[in-house]
């Protein structure tokens, strides 16, 4: 006869579904809840090969089986008592797919939905240098190419430096506090920019820009391992959007060049700063710190009633009891900061980290610069440059369907330099002075890569394994990305100009490093370290099993009953 377990009682929401009608000493067997790695979720391969559709009961247990359903394993892995949303946490709770599914909607537009907002007012003051090139910011300033270069590299070894250091305050005052701060710090930033007067002031400002947000711990507080590497690919696909609106701002804002007898570059740095100043302020009002504190003075109600709020918790600590060892205002001690920085396991994602951005990496920064270089104007560059955003956008769809068909990180994180490998060496092949529709078409091709950071981002949240370590990983993760960044704005020199054969030829050099090294040697790594962990636990029986899991000082990944993602 099948365990059974209590169901949540019926609550006063009024629910008209299998799981919130039951009495409350009914019982649902254990045998009934969705078995491990048959999670519900949403599949852009299911939605678009509209696959399993007409086999759907959403009135059926969408409970997924868990740690928690064990009685001798669920002790071990209990939320830690200051866990913000303990009192929310039910492992006897069950629920349906139609309520799960309508929480993860909710969940879409209340959270995901602003937080897309923020990121891509962020990245208005982030990258609309590459707009300002356009209308001979260098050339008003008297700085070169290196100096370019240089400003590059400052912003980036800024945002590397700030990097740890910021995660760490976000985890102390909550990223819902943090990133409405810097938001509203970035927008003074980038609205002084209006008075830039020379080099000094150039790049104090791209050193000011500096640092990021924590969107990826804080989207994690609301969604499942298997749910967030979709929304992190939107995530950035909303930044190609905003790249694609900002265009068409700096369109009409460049033509403003000559009023008060000022360049147009000036007024767009006032006027994008203004609109990330406005979307700051209202972030504040817009980032609750958790499922369950979502209410607030300005919000009486709150976003969630109260058995929303256990479907949420109980979901999210079923698929990862880890994200309950700390509080979401927490700060990391010495000692588990100096734990997750020697974790050797995440070493291989950052050396990735390092290195898959360089081969794409001068070509996309030096687009614009390029374009006006061949003989494009100021408007038809910023317009010319709209076409390979949106084929971004299609590009990083279809590499996030198809990493959910192959179910695989590594080899299709590989595509990002598979997609740039031929397009560089066409590029290095070019005469010195090539046709500029030609050039235009191979280096819009070449900048339309699918983006494989999303992937990738979440790979490492994934293999982190607790929230202290996530954190912290995350950051050194970002913080290689940076270091990339300072490598390859160094590539492309002045005295390789215009065509950069030189700095091409290196591109290429380590494109290949990419493809035939690194990401193959990962996923061998990953895939020794599991096997490697199973040899060891298949041997155990459950009672060594239960006595490892209460004596234990391994954390997170470190344990013996972790799996590494590949």
């Amino acid at each position: 006869m099948a365990e059974t377990l209590p169901t949540l009682p019926a609550t006063s929401d009024g629910a008209s579904t299998k799981a919130s009608s039951l009495a409350s000493d009914e019982k649902i067997p254990v045998d009934n809840l969705v078995e491990a790695g048959e999670e519900k979720q949403f599949l852009w391969t299911d939605w678009f090969l509209r696959r399993n559709r007409p086999q759907e009961d959403l009135d059926a247990i969408a409970t997924r089986r868990s740690v928690f359903d064990d009685p001798h394993l669920s002790p071990h892995y209990w939320p830690k008592l200051n866990y913000e949303n303990l009192h929310r946490f039910n492992p006897k709770a069950r629920w349906t797919y139609r309520e799960e599914q309508a929480l993860i909607r909710k969940i879409d537009w209340r959270v995901m939905l602003w937080a897309a907002i923020s990121f891509s007012a962020l990245n208005l003051d982030r990258n609309n240098l590459s707009q300002a090139n356009t209308d001979n910011i260098l050339g008003d300033l008297h700085l070169t190419t290196n100096d370019f270069n240089w400003g590059n590299s400052v912003f980036r070894l800024a945002f590397l430096c700030a990097e740890l250091p910021s995660q760490l305050i976000s985890k102390r005052l909550g990223p819902d506090r943090w990133i409405p701060i810097q938001m509203c710090l970035w927008s003074v930033v980038s609205c002084s920019q209006f008075w830039l007067k020379g080099r000094t002031t150039f790049l104090l400002t791209r050193a000011l820009l500096g640092f990021i947000p924590d969107l990826i711990l804080y989207l994690s507080y609301f969604y499942t391992k298997t749910e967030l590497p979709i929304r992190l690919a939107l995530f950035w696909m909303s930044m190609n959007f905003c790249t694609i609106l900002a265009s068409f701002l700096a369109f009409g804002v460049l033509h403003m060049r000559g009023v008060l007898g000022l360049g147009g570059w000036r007024w767009l740095f006032l006027i994008e700063g203004l609109i990330t100043l406005v979307v700051g302020i209202i972030t504040f009002f817009m980032m609750p710190p958790s499922p369950t504190q979502t209410k607030s003075w300005f919000r009486p109600n709150g976003w969630f009633t109260e058995r929303e709020e256990t479907i949420c918790v109980s979901r999210i600590l079923r698929d990862d009891p880890t994200k309950g060892d700390m509080h979401n205002r927490e700060g990391l001690t010495l000692k588990r900061l100096w734990t997750a920085v020697c974790d050797y396991d995440l070493w291989p994602l950052y050396i990735l980290g390092l290195m898959f951005g360089i081969p794409v990496g001068p070509p996309a920064t030096y687009l614009t610069l390029s374009l006006r270089n061949i003989g494009f104007n100021t408007f038809q560059t910023n317009l010319l440059v709209i076409p390979s955003t949106v084929l971004g956008i299609i590009t990083m769809f279809f590499i996030t369907f198809a990493s959910e068909i192959f179910n695989d990180r590594a080899i299709v994180a590989m595509a990002e330099d598979v997609w740039a490998l031929p397009l560089l060496i066409a590029l290095y092949c070019l005469p010195a002075k090539p046709n500029q529709w030609v050039y235009y078409g191979l280096a819009s091709a070449l900048v339309s890569y699918p983006y494989t950071h999303a992937i990738q981002v979440g790979w490492c949240s994934r293999n982190s394994g607790a929230v202290a370590s996530r954190t912290v990983n995350a950051s050194l993760y970002n913080m290689f990305v940076q270091a990339s960044a300072i490598i390859y704005s160094q590539i492309y020199q002045k005295d390789d100009a215009p065509r950069y054969r030189r700095g091409n030829k290196i591109l290429i050099i380590i494109c290949c490093i990419n493809l035939f090294i690194l990401y193959p040697g990962t996923k061998a790594y990953y895939v020794w370290r599991n096997k490697q962990r199973e040899k060891i636990w298949s041997k155990l029986t459950a009672e060594e099993k239960s006595n490892y899991l209460a004596t234990t000082k391994d954390v997170g990944n470190r344990r013996l009953d972790f799996r590494f993602a590949h």
